[in-house]
Protein backbone atom coordinates (compact mmCIF):
# COMPACT_ATOMS: atom_id res chain seq x y z
CA UNK A 1 0.00 0.00 0.00
CA UNK A 2 1.50 3.51 -1.52
CA UNK A 3 2.43 5.66 2.07
CA UNK A 4 2.36 3.03 4.49
CA UNK A 5 5.53 2.18 6.58
CA UNK A 6 6.48 -0.81 8.68
CA UNK A 7 9.53 -1.57 11.27
CA UNK A 8 11.94 -4.36 11.56
CA UNK A 9 13.41 -5.29 14.75
CA UNK A 10 16.56 -7.63 15.36
CA UNK A 11 18.35 -8.26 18.57
CA UNK A 12 20.25 -5.70 17.36
CA UNK A 13 18.47 -2.39 19.03
CA UNK A 14 18.32 -0.63 15.97
CA UNK A 15 15.10 -0.24 14.12
CA UNK A 16 14.78 -0.09 10.40
CA UNK A 17 12.48 1.64 8.49
CA UNK A 18 11.71 0.71 4.69
CA UNK A 19 8.21 2.02 2.90
CA UNK A 20 6.82 -0.82 1.21
CA UNK A 21 6.91 0.75 -2.13
CA UNK A 22 10.87 0.88 -2.25
CA UNK A 23 12.54 -0.82 -4.56
CA UNK A 24 14.75 -3.79 -2.51
CA UNK A 25 16.64 -6.44 -3.59
CA UNK A 26 18.68 -8.58 -0.99
CA UNK A 27 21.92 -10.37 -2.68
CA UNK A 28 23.57 -13.61 -0.39
CA UNK A 29 26.79 -14.89 -1.48
CA UNK A 30 26.05 -17.91 -0.67
CA UNK A 31 24.14 -19.83 2.26
CA UNK A 32 25.69 -22.60 3.90
CA UNK A 33 23.21 -25.25 5.54
CA UNK A 34 21.58 -25.18 8.84
CA UNK A 35 19.40 -27.49 10.91
CA UNK A 36 16.19 -27.14 11.93
CA UNK A 37 15.31 -23.82 11.74
CA UNK A 38 14.78 -21.22 8.64
CA UNK A 39 18.25 -19.82 7.77
CA UNK A 40 18.65 -16.51 9.64
CA UNK A 41 19.03 -14.22 6.31
CA UNK A 42 15.34 -15.94 4.80
CA UNK A 43 13.98 -14.66 8.37
CA UNK A 44 14.72 -11.14 7.36
CA UNK A 45 13.64 -11.37 3.64
CA UNK A 46 10.52 -13.09 5.09
CA UNK A 47 10.36 -9.88 7.39
CA UNK A 48 10.30 -7.17 4.68
CA UNK A 49 7.16 -8.32 3.29
CA UNK A 50 5.35 -6.85 6.47
CA UNK A 51 3.39 -9.42 6.34
CA UNK A 52 2.90 -13.22 8.58
CA UNK A 53 2.54 -15.23 5.97
CA UNK A 54 4.20 -13.34 2.65
CA UNK A 55 4.36 -15.19 -0.78
CA UNK A 56 7.59 -16.56 -2.20
CA UNK A 57 8.27 -17.53 -5.59
CA UNK A 58 11.46 -19.30 -6.28
CA UNK A 59 13.13 -19.52 -9.25
CA UNK A 60 14.92 -22.37 -10.20
CA UNK A 61 16.20 -21.63 -13.70
CA UNK A 62 20.42 -21.78 -13.09
CA UNK A 63 20.09 -25.46 -12.34
CA UNK A 64 17.97 -25.83 -15.19
CA UNK A 65 14.80 -26.01 -12.81
CA UNK A 66 16.43 -29.11 -11.05
CA UNK A 67 13.99 -31.10 -8.83
CA UNK A 68 16.47 -31.08 -6.24
CA UNK A 69 16.69 -27.42 -5.95
CA UNK A 70 12.78 -27.36 -6.11
CA UNK A 71 12.80 -29.82 -3.12
CA UNK A 72 15.69 -27.55 -0.81
CA UNK A 73 13.46 -24.74 -1.71
CA UNK A 74 9.93 -25.71 0.13
CA UNK A 75 11.73 -27.77 2.65
CA UNK A 76 13.54 -24.09 3.79
CA UNK A 77 10.79 -22.60 4.36
CA UNK A 78 7.64 -23.84 7.30
CA UNK A 79 4.25 -23.43 5.96
CA UNK A 80 3.18 -21.16 8.48
CA UNK A 81 5.87 -18.76 7.60
CA UNK A 82 5.03 -18.40 4.24
CA UNK A 83 3.32 -19.19 1.07
CA UNK A 84 5.92 -20.71 -1.24
CA UNK A 85 5.34 -21.28 -5.27
CA UNK A 86 8.70 -22.11 -7.88
CA UNK A 87 8.08 -20.85 -11.69
CA UNK A 88 9.61 -23.48 -13.82
CA UNK A 89 10.76 -22.56 -17.84
CA UNK A 90 12.28 -25.74 -18.92
CA UNK A 91 8.65 -27.57 -17.91
CA UNK A 92 6.86 -24.10 -17.89
CA UNK A 93 3.30 -24.30 -16.87
CA UNK A 94 2.62 -20.61 -16.18
CA UNK A 95 1.23 -18.90 -18.96
CA UNK A 96 1.52 -15.17 -17.84
CA UNK A 97 5.03 -14.58 -16.82
CA UNK A 98 4.30 -11.07 -15.11
CA UNK A 99 0.98 -11.33 -13.78
CA UNK A 100 2.51 -13.97 -12.14
CA UNK A 101 5.54 -12.34 -10.49
CA UNK A 102 3.86 -9.11 -10.01
CA UNK A 103 1.44 -11.02 -7.61
CA UNK A 104 4.29 -12.31 -5.29
CA UNK A 105 5.71 -10.60 -2.08
CA UNK A 106 9.72 -11.94 -1.97
CA UNK A 107 10.97 -13.46 -5.73
CA UNK A 108 13.78 -15.93 -4.28
CA UNK A 109 16.41 -16.83 -6.90
CA UNK A 110 18.38 -19.90 -7.15
CA UNK A 111 22.20 -20.69 -7.79
CA UNK A 112 23.66 -22.74 -10.46
CA UNK A 113 24.90 -21.32 -14.07
CA UNK A 114 24.39 -17.49 -14.24
CA UNK A 115 24.80 -17.09 -17.49
CA UNK A 116 22.94 -19.79 -18.73
CA UNK A 117 19.58 -18.60 -16.13
CA UNK A 118 20.49 -14.93 -18.01
CA UNK A 119 19.88 -16.54 -21.61
CA UNK A 120 16.85 -18.22 -20.47
CA UNK A 121 15.23 -15.63 -18.72
CA UNK A 122 15.45 -13.61 -21.84
CA UNK A 123 13.96 -16.01 -23.82
CA UNK A 124 11.08 -16.05 -22.07
CA UNK A 125 10.87 -12.78 -20.57
CA UNK A 126 11.21 -13.16 -17.23
CA UNK A 127 14.03 -10.35 -17.28
CA UNK A 128 11.31 -7.76 -18.60
CA UNK A 129 8.56 -9.54 -15.75
CA UNK A 130 11.16 -8.95 -12.91
CA UNK A 131 12.29 -5.73 -13.31
CA UNK A 132 8.48 -4.85 -13.66
CA UNK A 133 8.04 -6.66 -10.51
CA UNK A 134 11.04 -5.25 -8.93
CA UNK A 135 9.58 -1.48 -9.43
CA UNK A 136 6.18 -2.51 -7.85
CA UNK A 137 8.39 -3.38 -4.88
CA UNK A 138 8.28 -6.97 -4.94
CA UNK A 139 10.97 -7.80 -2.80
CA UNK A 140 14.26 -9.80 -4.58
CA UNK A 141 16.61 -11.75 -3.06
CA UNK A 142 18.87 -14.95 -4.44
CA UNK A 143 22.41 -16.54 -3.77
CA UNK A 144 25.40 -17.15 -5.81
CA UNK A 145 24.00 -16.88 -9.54
CA UNK A 146 20.76 -15.44 -7.30
CA UNK A 147 22.96 -12.89 -6.36
CA UNK A 148 24.75 -12.01 -9.35
CA UNK A 149 22.27 -11.48 -11.75
CA UNK A 150 21.44 -8.27 -10.24
CA UNK A 151 24.20 -6.09 -11.16
CA UNK A 152 26.17 -5.48 -14.38
CA UNK A 153 29.09 -7.55 -14.15
CA UNK A 154 30.97 -10.23 -11.66
CA UNK A 155 33.16 -13.40 -11.53
CA UNK A 156 31.13 -16.89 -12.20
CA UNK A 157 32.19 -20.07 -13.09
CA UNK A 158 29.44 -20.78 -15.80
CA UNK A 159 31.39 -20.89 -18.53
CA UNK A 160 33.88 -23.00 -17.02
CA UNK A 161 33.67 -25.05 -13.41
CA UNK A 162 37.25 -25.38 -12.99
CA UNK A 163 37.60 -21.54 -13.75
CA UNK A 164 36.17 -18.35 -12.77
CA UNK A 165 35.70 -16.38 -15.76
CA UNK A 166 33.99 -12.44 -16.06
CA UNK A 167 30.20 -12.24 -16.85
CA UNK A 168 29.54 -9.14 -18.31
CA UNK A 169 25.87 -9.09 -19.35
CA UNK A 170 23.99 -8.94 -15.65
CA UNK A 171 20.57 -7.43 -15.59
CA UNK A 172 22.19 -4.01 -14.37
CA UNK A 173 19.13 -3.26 -11.55
CA UNK A 174 22.36 -2.92 -9.26
CA UNK A 175 25.49 -0.64 -10.80
CA UNK A 176 28.84 -1.73 -10.86
CA UNK A 177 30.38 -5.75 -10.28
CA UNK A 178 29.70 -8.35 -7.61
CA UNK A 179 31.37 -11.65 -6.54
CA UNK A 180 29.21 -14.45 -4.38
CA UNK A 181 31.05 -16.62 -2.39
CA UNK A 182 34.12 -14.33 -1.75
CA UNK A 183 35.56 -16.58 1.48
CA UNK A 184 33.93 -19.75 0.11
CA UNK A 185 36.11 -20.63 -3.52
CA UNK A 186 39.53 -19.49 -3.53
CA UNK A 187 39.59 -18.22 -7.01
CA UNK A 188 36.76 -15.54 -6.21
CA UNK A 189 38.80 -13.05 -4.21
CA UNK A 190 42.29 -13.09 -6.51
CA UNK A 191 40.07 -12.87 -10.10
CA UNK A 192 37.73 -9.93 -8.66
CA UNK A 193 41.26 -8.32 -7.60
CA UNK A 194 42.52 -8.66 -10.89
CA UNK A 195 39.36 -8.00 -12.71
CA UNK A 196 39.20 -4.54 -11.14
CA UNK A 197 42.58 -3.45 -11.35
CA UNK A 198 42.36 -4.32 -15.28
CA UNK A 199 39.27 -2.24 -15.64
CA UNK A 200 36.33 -3.84 -14.37
CA UNK A 201 33.59 -1.88 -12.67
CA UNK A 202 34.37 -1.61 -8.74
CA UNK A 203 31.37 -2.86 -6.19
CA UNK A 204 30.23 -5.46 -3.95
CA UNK A 205 32.30 -8.51 -2.33
CA UNK A 206 30.16 -10.99 -0.17
CA UNK A 207 31.21 -14.10 1.84
CA UNK A 208 28.88 -16.69 2.07
CA UNK A 209 26.28 -15.97 4.86
CA UNK A 210 26.35 -12.59 4.73
CA UNK A 211 23.95 -10.52 2.51
CA UNK A 212 23.19 -6.46 1.60
CA UNK A 213 19.97 -5.01 1.51
CA UNK A 214 19.86 -2.66 -1.05
CA UNK A 215 17.19 -0.09 -0.98
CA UNK A 216 16.70 1.43 -4.80
CA UNK A 217 20.49 1.34 -5.48
CA UNK A 218 21.97 2.50 -2.30
CA UNK A 219 23.35 0.21 0.50
CA UNK A 220 20.79 0.04 3.34
CA UNK A 221 21.94 -2.45 6.06
CA UNK A 222 24.47 -5.42 6.04
CA UNK A 223 23.77 -8.43 7.57
CA UNK A 224 25.58 -11.61 8.41
CA UNK A 225 24.26 -15.20 10.03
CA UNK A 226 28.01 -15.75 10.85
CA UNK A 227 31.09 -15.18 12.62
CA UNK A 228 33.47 -12.99 10.32
CA UNK A 229 31.17 -13.29 7.12
CA UNK A 230 31.01 -9.72 5.77
CA UNK A 231 30.34 -7.64 2.78
CA UNK A 232 33.46 -5.17 0.84
CA UNK A 233 33.30 -2.85 -1.60
CA UNK A 234 35.96 -3.30 -3.91
CA UNK A 235 37.93 -0.58 -6.09
CA UNK A 236 40.62 0.59 -7.61
CA UNK A 237 42.28 3.95 -6.53
CA UNK A 238 45.62 5.18 -8.20
CA UNK A 239 47.15 1.71 -8.60
CA UNK A 240 45.77 -0.32 -6.51
CA UNK A 241 43.08 -2.38 -5.64
CA UNK A 242 41.02 -1.43 -2.35
CA UNK A 243 38.66 -3.87 -0.09
CA UNK A 244 36.81 -1.56 2.52
CA UNK A 245 34.98 -4.09 4.68
CA UNK A 246 31.37 -3.14 5.52
CA UNK A 247 29.29 -2.53 8.81
CA UNK A 248 27.72 -5.59 9.42
CA UNK A 249 24.85 -6.56 11.76
CA UNK A 250 24.66 -9.65 13.42
CA UNK A 251 21.48 -11.78 13.37
CA UNK A 252 20.37 -14.24 15.96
Amino acid sequence: MAGQRWLYHTNNPAWLEVDLVDKQIIPFGGLRPVRGKTHPLFDYVLSLSGKDRPKVCFIPTATGDAATSIVAFYDRFALSNAETSHLSLFNRTVYNIEEYLLSQDIIMVGGGNTANMLATWRVHGVDIAIEKAWDSGVIMCGGSAGSLCWFECGTTDSFNLNELEPLYDGLGFLPGSHCPHYDGEEQRRPLYHRLISEGFAPGYALDDDAAIHFVGTDVHKVISSRVNARAYYVQKIGNEVIETPLETTMLS
